[in-house]
């Protein structure tokens, strides 16, 4: 009989392997793994004293000296190595850094999210990471939040499609594959939709709202079998999320048959105690987070001592400890971490990380994430084109640009990005670039995203009166946005607007581009400038993207997935909403966004017609087939997202007058004609009833499928669903 445990023989089954690790365990070395430190606060003593299952917040080789003594521990239980690969692998200095998941979503493509978190667990793993918190599944619909960029954007349907391609990318074929990496759906749930736009505040939703709009996205993830959630800061009707066993056991774990594990946000079990104030003691806070679902504390560090000590009380039941646990080794099991390293590999990095390949695709996705949101012609710009003005504070911003999650805060309060200069085209260097030595590229920031400067608008405007056009890129940045960041104004800030009006009195022709991580109210601008670019936070290549975007290498095809309005006073203005607004409009301002969902020009146009469905009376057992015609009828090749919206005419409760059931992306040719064809399941049409039950009710429904969700850009068809 080999003396080598079961735990440890690769040939057996994980489910035996764990159990067997499992009976192995003290108490101690249970609750150990329930807990995750930060790994730059002395992680070797938590290792070594507390047995800690997961450490953050550390790469590369000071991550695999604690790996290396988590190996010396008495079981010898591989550590689970973590960290925000939030779009790219962008707190590793020299990874490759897409553009944000908010911009990503303007894509419209699947494939895309896919293939980037597919490169982003490559190089994650070769520094020695196991774990991303990523994707963010929150939906986006007060501006106001600090994370808007972090999100798909304001739709359900939508970001739960994004949500689990990127889920594919990073678990990969199979989690045992060395380059694969557990992804987590966050924040778990309704942590966009809090009192004011305030980060982590209270969020006031009924049940019947989660199941309807919060929810559906979580449950298309667990479906597809994302390895963890994590629980979500702020509290709902009164209960904190960390402490609400029908999010964590009821609805995840029991009725969508999640079989990972759930990890808290940062101390969001302390927060129980010592902010939320729904617990008298840190370790009432510790027993309720745990009976209520929650299998790993992050960053809590009074959470070992109080677990061991609840459970030899007799307050906490080890029953609970053991499902935890097990749902932890599980997973490390799956990953392989008990038979292979999967240390940090120097030679992989140096091999990996921004590599050619890997390059290429951050410059597709920047140019994916485009969208082109006015034009009246001056773009593409034309080979008369002499003298270029490059002006505003984001022309050259490598934080602005590269987004959130890229840069990392000094003591001084400063934002400092952590990657080569050399490995970042802004806009200023891809305008250069493109430009060639024929074209003159003047450029002067012209204004402070925080502070107006009279001084450097004057410049700016001097510089523009001399070109031939000027690009103005304006925005936000980190000291705007993030965690914590939240805002009461949606307007250019500092000295951006005047900037704006300067450039525009000059009398040069001018293209706006926005490097922003949410939508902003620029009504000066749509009636002003002649040409405006979103192109959000694109990334380490995202300035050679603007720059062929705007000598027209590209055509821009991206859409928008979130509304934007027209003064922050405005909101919420995403486009599913609920009718019945008495009035129907503001008094001072229309009631509909400046730029709607799905919307998106491009340097071709595009016609639909004959929408045609099969068949118009259908079961709900059946599926709906509809096609309909799009033609090219411009002089350019190009992309066209044509989005299926369904209404239901009559419900027992209240439903939006348009939801996106379905897209797809078509390539047309200068004058081709496609016939797109959906094919809907009625299953799809369901909704909550009074009695939170979800059905599909029998009834009228109208389809609409066109380019945008603007009324005007869609055509109509009706069917029924039959008894």
């Amino acid at each position: 009989m080999s003396d080598v445990p079961a735990y440890r023989d690769a040939n057996l089954a994980i489910d035996r392997r764990t159990d067997d690790l499992l009976a192995r365990m003290t108490l101690v070395e249970k609750v150990g793994q329930m807990c995750q430190v930060d790994g730059r606060r002395d992680p070797i003593t938590w290792v070594r004293d507390h047995h800690v299952g997961s450490v953050l917040h550390l790469m590369g080789e000071a991550l695999a000296e604690v790996q290396q003594e988590a190996e010396q521990t008495r079981l010898g239980i591989p550590l689970l190595c973590a960290i925000d690969a939030i779009h790219g692998h962008a707190l590793y200095p020299g990874a490759t850094v897409f553009p944000t998941q908010l911009a990503m979503s303007s894509s419209w493509n699947p494939k895309l999210l896919e293939q980037v978190g597919r490169i982003t667990a490559t190089e994650a793993s070769a520094t020695g990471i196991h774990w991303t918190f990523s994707p963010v599944l929150c939906i986006a619909r007060d501006l106001r939040w600090g994370r808007i960029g972090e999100t798909f954007g304001e739709d359900p349907y939508l970001i739960g499609e994004l949500a689990c391609a990127m889920i594919r990318g990073y678990q990969g074929a199979d989690l045992s594959d060395p380059t694969s990496i557990l992804a987590c759906a966050k924040h778990y749930a309704g942590y966009s939709q809090t009192q004011g736009g305030r980060d982590a505040s209270e969020a006031e939703l009924s049940r019947r709202n989660m199941l309807t709009v919060f929810l559906p996205a979580f449950e298309a993830a667990a479906r597809a079998a994302c390895a963890t959630f994590m629980t979500a800061y702020q509290a709902i009707d009164g209960t904190p999320c960390t402490a609400n066993p029908w999010l964590l056991r009821e609805t995840l774990k029991e009725q969508w048959g999640f079989e990972g594990f759930v990890v808290t946000d940062w101390n969001n079990i302390g927060w129980l105690h010592t902010l939320q104030k729904v617990c008298p003691t840190m370790a009432d806070a510790v027993c309720l987070a745990v009976e209520s679902g929650n299998d790993m504390a992050m960053s809590t560090p009074e959470f070992c001592e109080l677990a061991i000590a609840a459970v030899k009380d007799g307050r906490l039941k080890e029953q609970y400890i053991d499902e935890s646990c097990r749902r932890i080794l599980r997973l490390k099991f799956r990953l392989g971490l008990f038979d292979s390293a999967r240390a940090f590999d120097p030679s992989a990095v140096k091999q990996t990380l921004r590599c050619a390949a890997h390059r290429d695709a951050a410059l597709e996705a920047a140019y994916e994430s485009i969208v082109l949101l006015k034009n009246d012609g001056l773009l593409p710009l034309k080979p008369d084109v002499k003298r270029i003005a490059v002006l505003g504070p984001n022309a050259d911003d490598v934080i602005a640009q590269l987004g959130d999650w890229a840069a990392l805060v000094d003591h001084d309060g400063v934002y400092r990005h952590l990657h080569p200069r050399e490995n970042i085209v802004t806009v200023l260097d891809g305008v250069r670039q493109r430009a060639g030595a024929s074209v003159a590229v003047d450029c002067c920031k012209g204004c402070d995203v925080i502070e107006p400067d009279t001084q450097q608008i004057r410049q700016a405007a001097e510089l523009a009166g001399k070109a031939d056009v000027a690009v103005v890129v304006v925005g936000d940045t980190k000291q705007l946005t993030g965690e914590g960041h939240d805002r009461t104004d949606l307007s250019l800030s500092g000295g951006q607007q005047e900037l704006l009006e300067a450039v525009h009195a000059s009398g040069t022709p001018t293209v706006v581009v926005l490097i922003n991580t949410k939508p902003l109210t620029i009504r000066w601008a749509v009636e002003h400038a002649a040409a405006i670019v979103e192109a959000w936070n694109p990334g380490s290549e995202g300035g050679k993207a603007v720059a062929g975007t705007l000598f027209g290498d590209r055509n821009p095809s991206g859409k928008l997935t979130i509304s934007f309005p027209r003064h922050v006073g405005q909101q919420p203005v995403y486009y599913n909403h609920i009718p019945g607004w008495h009035g129907g409009s503001y008094v001072d301002l229309p009631d509909g966004p400046l730029f709607a969902f799905g919307f998106g020009l491009s340097y071709t146009t595009y016609e639909y017609a004959n929408l045609r469905i099969d068949q118009t009376e259908l079961r709900i057992d059946e599926v709906l087939r509809a096609t309909v015609d799009v033609t090219n009828t411009g002089r350019r090749s190009g992309v066209e997202t044509v989005q299926l919206y369904v209404n239901d005419v009559y419900s027992s409760v209240t439903t939006p007058g348009k939801e996106l059931k379905a897209f797809q992306r078509v390539t047309l040719e200068p004058g081709e004609t496609k016939t797109v064809a959906f094919e809907l399941p009625c299953a799809r049409l369901s909704l909550i009833n009074r009695k939170l039950q979800r059905v599909v009710e029998p009834g009228e429904f109208e389809l609409m499928v066109g380019s945008s969700s603007r009324d005007e850009d869609l055509l109509r068809a009706s069917f029924r669903i039959l008894p």
